[in-house]
Formats: C-alpha cells, structure tokens, sequence
C-alpha cells in the first residue's frame, strides 16, 4: 500500500532530467524545490542576465547550523560575495557566508544519473548549494538559504528578511 498523491508521484529512484539535460537521481521526495529551483536557473542563465541570485527556505540543515538569526549565503565569485556581504552590512541583514566546498560534491554525485536531488546527513546546506551550482555555468552567481531568519517567532510572521538586503545591493549596483 502506497501513500502517492497519484500514480504519477514522483518516487525515490525515480530520474528526472533538468531542462539543461543533467539527470538527476531522486533520493528525497521532500527535496522538490531544489528541482524546481534548478530549472529556473538555467533558465535565468540563458537569458544573458549580468547576475544571479536566488533566495530559497532549502534546508533545515542551514537553520541548524546558523539558527533563526542568520541566513546561509554561497557566491561563485569574491566579486558577487563582495557585493552581497556589502549590502548585507549596510541593510542591517545577517548574512553568514558557507563554503561551495568541492569535497563535498562527491556527496551528490549518483550511480545512475549525473547528480542525487541530496547529499549525506552531513553538510546539507553546503550539498544543497553545490547541487543548485551544477545549474548555472558561467553566471556570477549567489544563493541564500534563508529558512532559519525568515520567520519571525515572536511575531507569528514573515520576517521580510531579504528585502533590504536585495534592495540596497540594486541600489549599490545601479550607482
């Protein structure tokens, strides 16, 4: 007996393929967004933009190690990290830089497809990150995995935690 929403669900083991022809082996069901996130980066890329950046609640493994007041933060670039942590500083935004760590891209390397939608127990934030790189090739490019200060528990709501972030670095660039 199976609990699938439908026939069609997607299953651990099941490969998918990524609009840029990478196959990736399901291991996590749950780690769906990743999926999706990977697509709108190739398509982000092709359309020739100066920088990419996304923001995305990815892991608990990133709140676990950085808690609800710092967002975890990866750059493909020291020119992006500059201009990220710059503007993070200036909007008052608490922003913790975490390694694009290649000894860990063995963790995300599958047996029968090019990537795993995980890596191990360990390091999931820093895998997470690593797997979302493989989707965007030449791009200056940062990620956020703001799922610890995006909530605000004392109020019961979005903190709005970006914002002013993603706006003062705009505005730093626009200058």
């Amino acid at each position: 007996c199976e609990n699938m929403v439908s026939d069609t669900a997607m299953r651990p083991g099941d490969i998918l393929q990524a609009s840029n022809g990478k196959t990736i082996e399901v291991i996590n069901t749950d780690a769906e967004g990743r999926l999706t996130l990977a697509d709108a980066l190739v398509f982000a890329e092709g359309l020739e933009v100066d920088r990419i950046v996304d923001l995305a609640t990815l892991t608990g493994a990133c709140t676990i190690a950085l808690g609800t007041q710092y967002a975890g933060f990866w750059a493909s670039s020291e020119d992006i990290a500059s201009e990220v942590m710059g503007a993070a500083k200036s909007a008052g935004e608490k922003l913790w830089r975490l390694p694009l760590a290649p000894e860990y891209e063995a963790d995300i390397k599958s047996k029968i497809a090019d990537l795993k939608n995980v890596g191990g127990r360990g390091g999931g934030a820093i895998t997470a990150a690593l797997f979302l790189k493989e989707f965007v090739k030449t791009t200056p490019w940062a990620h956020f995995d703001f799922s610890g200060p995006v909530w605000n528990g004392k109020t019961g709501s979005g903190s709005g935690y970006g914002v002013k972030l993603l706006v003062r670095w705009v505005e730093d660039l626009s200058k």
